[in-house]
């Protein structure tokens, strides 16, 4: 089963980020998902709201 989110380190691949600025961002976007009322995991982001929040990035992937 493939799993619905990303880490950091796969963050970090496939923005092409420091690992330091991928904490960061799963910081603000989980963030952002708590202020929704949504639970998150500590360095982990689903991957659909990752690529719904990066522009380019579903087309980077695909």
């Amino acid at each position: 089963m493939q799993s619905m989110y990303y880490g950091v380190d796969e963050v970090e691949q496939v923005l092409q980020i420091s690992k330091s600025k991928s904490y960061t961002l799963i910081r603000k976007l989980n963030e952002e998902l708590k202020q929704k009322g949504f639970i998150t995991i500590a360095g982990k982001i689903p991957k659909k709201y990752l690529e719904e929040r990066c522009y380019g990035l579903s087309e980077k992937e695909a």
